[in-house]
Formats: C-alpha cells, structure tokens, sequence
C-alpha cells in the first residue's frame, strides 16, 4: 500500500489537543443551555406551588368561580374542560390517522399529494389565534346561517380546538406509518391479506407508539390552549356545568387567564392553584400515553 493514502499521524496528534478542546466547549455550552431551561423550569414550579398549595383544598373543587377569592373554585371549569378534551379526542384522532393513513397508503405520489402534505406541515405553525376566528366564524356563527350556528358550545370550542391540533396528528401519524418496513407490508398482501388487513393488523400496531406521542401532545397543546377560546367567546364565569356537547361551558385555560389579570392580589394565589390543577391533568395525560406506547413496543 502507498503511504500517500496513510493518514500523516503527525497532523492528527497536532490537531487533536484542538478538536478535543472544541469537543468540551461545545459540550459545555449545550448543558449550559440544558441548565438554563431546568433551573427557569424548577423556580416557575417552585413560585407556582408556593402560591398555590394553600387553595387546594374539597372547597376549591367543589366551588364555582366566585368574585371572592376566598370562595373560588374550579368546579365548573374542571367538569368543562374534561367534556371538552373528551369531545376533541374522538374528533381529532379519527380524521388526523384517517387522513395519514390515507396520505401514505391510498394517496398516488403526484404534484396534488405533495401540495396537500406542504400546506398541512405549513398549518401547523399557523398562530392559534387565527383557528379561534376561524371556528367563531364557521361553527358559533354558522358561516352566516342561523340554523348552522353552535353558539358557544363545547362541540363549537372542540371543532375549532381539532382544527388546531389536526396538522400535528397528521404529520406525526404520517411518519409512524413511513417508519413500518414496506418489506412487512410485502409479506402480509403476500400471505393473501388485503390492503385494509394489512394496514388494521399489521401497520397500525407497528405505528401506534408514534402516533401516540404526537396525538398526547397535539392533545396537550389543545388542553393549555387560551386564545381561541377567547375568540369565541367562552364564558370565563358560568354558574353550571353542562349537561351535553351542546351546552356553555367553563374552561381551565380560560378561568386562569380570567383570575390572572384580576387587579386583586389574592386571586394570583388562586390562579397558581388552578395551574397545578392542569399540570396534573397533563402528567396523568401523558403517563398514559408513555404506558400504552411501552406496552406496544414491548408486543414489537
């Protein structure tokens, strides 16, 4: 062999002390940044819990919003929250995955699919603020048509909220499904199975731990969401809670951001309580989601 093709082990011990001395710098700037986001993170927990701790008590979930902070609770947005998550999910999954498994396994690659597949990653960074006015235009007003209008209901706040989320379930459901092997598709139409068996037995399960983590956090997002509710127009006190899809409701979002601008300094104690509230909803949330993720990549 040449020793024109050898590596000159002379520059490489001359340049290693500097490439190493990068190594570290470039490692000790990305923890600082790694740092940084923890401690940030610690002290907002710290001054929420601080503050709010005092007011969680049976009184603070059983009470409905009050001018006094004393006698405020959560009861009415609590329950309107968790009628409203449970109208989103439903929504949002079924035309999210049905609209990737559609865009990956039915869809033909031509100029329309790549136009639809760009302007769908493009409406996921498209502000929330925009989707309210959408959904007060089309579902509380009815697009102009009386008979169309859903006023202020939770099918209207969850239309418009599945509206929001539906680019990030699509994209996240579109490359769990790129992600299953073609060569176990091949074997499943090959040992006589048909398309839609090979995707609901084999695709699917093979998918569904990508699919979750975008769906709990698309969720996620939908959850802690405030502006388009305010768009259209949630009542931030409402003395009931209700009874179907098509009724008023209160929502978290909407009665922390309502007792967080109260000029009353007692009301950002009950704020920080109502925040803790929703912190653990989105734990238990995602702990799920982790669960059923693990449980299906333990059956891969």
């Amino acid at each position: 062999m040449s020793n024109t093709n050898l590596v000159d082990q002379s520059i490489v011990r001359k340049k290693l002390p500097t490439r190493l001395m990068k190594n570290k710098v470039i490692k000790s700037v990305f923890l600082i940044c790694t740092l940084i986001g923890l401690v940030v993170l610690a002290i907002l927990l710290f001054d929420i819990f601080r503050k709010g701790m005092t007011h969680l008590n049976v009184d603070f979930f059983t009470n409905f919003s009050s001018t006094t902070p004393s006698s405020a609770g959560i009861k009415g947005a609590l329950i309107g929250t968790l009628w409203l998550m449970m109208t989103i999910a439903p929504i949002s999954i079924i035309l999210g995955v049905g609209t990737a498994i559609y865009m990956v396994e039915y869809a033909k690659e031509n100029w329309f699919t790549k136009f639809i597949r760009v302007n769908i990653s493009n409406l996921a960074g498209v502000p929330s603020v925009v989707f309210g006015l959408l959904g007060l235009t089309i579902f509380v007003r009815g697009a102009g048509f009386e008979n169309l209008s859903l006023g202020k209901s939770v099918i209207a706040a969850a239309l418009t909220m599945s509206l929001m989320i539906l680019p990030i379930i699509i994209v996240a459901s579109q490359e769990a499904l790129k992600s299953v092997p073609s060569s176990i598709r091949e074997a499943s139409l090959g040992l006589g199975s048909t398309k839609w068996q090979t995707i609901k037995n084999v695709v699917l399960p093979a998918s569904i731990p990508g699919i979750l983590t975008g769906t709990i956090l698309a969720l996620s997002r939908a959850l802690g969401e405030t502006a388009p509710l305010v768009v259209i127009g949630i009542p931030a006190i409402l003395m009931k809670t209700p009874n179907s899809i098509f009724d008023s409701f209160q929502a978290l979002p909407m009665q922390i951001y309502n007792w967080a601008k109260l000029p009353q300094a007692e009301f950002q104690l009950v704020s920080s309580a109502a925040i803790i509230v929703l912190l653990i909803i989105l734990i238990i949330m995602n702990s799920i989601a982790i669960y059923i993720r693990n449980k299906y990549q333990r059956k891969l």
